[in-house]
């Protein structure tokens, strides 16, 4: 059984980390190349760094960013964040990141995923949808983190973008996340079994046993999370020995 992953979020506005609800009531929590290798050296498997400047000179410092933490970090990342070209995701895969995350670009022209996958392969690019559980029974796929519905369904579209070459899925259900209240596991697992690419969790996490339950009952490949690292909530070292002790497999 292949070992489940544990992948902390840093969300990066003019290269510092920082942390808020919705990205409102921003927080300083730290230089993200020092983050990134203190999670290394924790037990982290791999991390994804999320642009969320939108201006031009906000992207420019995220490129020289990217650069640092190549330099710096010896496990895979993942950067995302205003990606909406293949140029766009030429110019992080070029500074380093070793894969790269698309959400609203990617619902807005589903093409990127395929031209992105066909220049660079499948195993760099990630598809992150938000979705959310309405009054309709259906999870509806939403955009401009979580603000915007849209009609598609979450199903059909991860099967539409695993079909375009998507590596893998990033979900998170907006009915959960900054909950701390746990993950939809039953969502997760009619996910994973729809798909033949891995699936990663996001959002919910209150408590190691939230992780636990995701990664065993839901099926998730790996579990993101920010806060509960951020503010020393969970040691990564001491969340895998939780989750080893609950006889999930996990590299320690």
């Amino acid at each position: 059984m292949l070992a489940k992953r544990i992948i902390p979020c840093l969300d990066v506005k003019e290269g510092r980390t920082v942390k808020g609800i919705n990205f409102e009531g921003l927080r300083d929590v730290g230089d993200p190349v020092e983050l990134g290798v203190r999670y290394a050296s924790e037990g982290a498997d791999e991390l994804v760094y999320l642009d969320i400047s939108a201006s031009r000179e906000g992207r420019n410092t995220f490129t020289d960013l990217v650069r640092r933490i190549a330099e710096n970090i010896n496990i895979p990342f993942t950067v995302g964040g205003g990606i909406a070209s293949v140029d766009d995701a030429s110019r992080l895969l070029d500074a380093g990141a070793d894969k790269i995350t698309v959400n609203t670009a990617a619902v807005n022209n589903p093409e990127l995923v395929t031209q992105i996958a066909r220049r660079y392969g499948s195993q760099f690019i990630i598809v992150a949808i938000d979705a959310r559980l309405d009054s309709d029974g259906v999870w509806h796929v939403t955009t401009h983190g979580g603000s915007k519905s849209t009609p598609r369904n979450l199903f059909d579209w991860a099967l539409e973008v695993e079909d375009r070459g998507c590596g893998e899925i990033l979900f998170t259900s907006m009915n959960h996340d900054g909950t701390r209240s746990g993950y939809p596991c039953e969502t997760y697992r009619k996910l994973f079994d729809s798909l033949s690419i891995p699936v990663i969790a996001s959002g919910g996490a209150g408590k190691w046993e939230d992780i636990a339950e995701v990664l065993s009952q839901g099926k998730a490949d790996a579990a993101l999370a920010a806060s509960i690292f951020h503010y020393d909530n969970m040691n990564i070292l001491t969340l895998k020995r939780h989750l080893a002790s609950a006889g999930i497999p996990v590299r320690i």
